[in-house]
């Protein structure tokens, strides 16, 4: 009886053992009271940077391609960092790369409402009532933007663009600046366009207290990464 005993024991702590080692151990982030995994904050780089680029007309904000197409790489030999934002291939000006993630949501991100300033050449010339559209806000086809700030500038001191802007001689063409504190696709070509206006050359001066200044197409310098 006694040695029945003391192998019902064993059986029992051998089923023990060995449900303990079958079980699986999650890795994912225990769940909320919603139910949703939390998720766990990415460690800041010990060492964050923040880039300013001056991005040439026809430059991909990536660092590859499988097209041979320019990519950021040909001009930027800095490992870890990535764009915080976008900038369209056919537009030029400011774009900004950092390592560290929580910045690059912080810049890239619309609800924190970095003020983009762009200088935009136009084909025509505006009219007071088309600059005010602009300022009140324009019905686009994923609704109306946010009212920005407008105004008709003198042609500004720029490097020629690589090629030159295809212009029609029949038609004048004049120069904007435009604040926006958005970030949709080709938001500002389709803005100028929704109100007359077609975009022939767009440049991204400022992002927040950031600008090319002193910067010439295709050249970058690294500042503090603070925002």
């Amino acid at each position: 009886m006694q040695r029945a005993t003391k192998v019902a024991l064993s059986v029992s702590v051998f089923r023990v053992r060995m449900s303990r080692t079958q079980r699986p151990v999650s890795r994912r982030p225990a769940p909320d009271r919603s139910g949703v995994p939390r998720r766990v904050a990415k460690a800041p780089p010990a060492e964050p940077r923040l880039i300013l680029f001056n991005k040439p007309f026809d430059v991909l904000t990536q660092f590859s391609d499988g097209e041979g197409r320019a990519t950021l790489k040909d001009f930027i030999e800095i490992p870890g960092i990535y764009p915080a934002g976008r900038l369209d291939r056919d537009s030029e000006g400011l774009l900004l790369l950092t390592n560290d993630g929580q910045l690059q949501a912080r810049i890239a991100d619309p609800r924190h409402k970095l003020a983009k300033t762009y200088w935009v050449q136009v084909e025509g010339e505006p009219t007071a009532e088309q600059l005010q559209q602009l300022r009140d806000g324009v019905q686009l086809n994923d609704g109306p933007t946010l009212p920005a700030q407008a105004r008709q500038l003198d042609e500004p001191d720029l490097w020629p663009r690589n090629p030159p802007v295809r212009f029609r001689k029949s038609v004048p063409t004049s120069w904007l600046e435009l604040v926006i504190k958005e970030g949709r696709n080709r938001q500002v070509r389709r803005m100028t366009a929704a109100v007359g206006l077609p975009t022939l050359r767009l440049v991204r001066v400022r992002i927040g207290d950031w600008t090319i200044e002193g910067l010439d197409q295709g050249q970058w310098r690294e500042v503090p990464a603070k925002l």
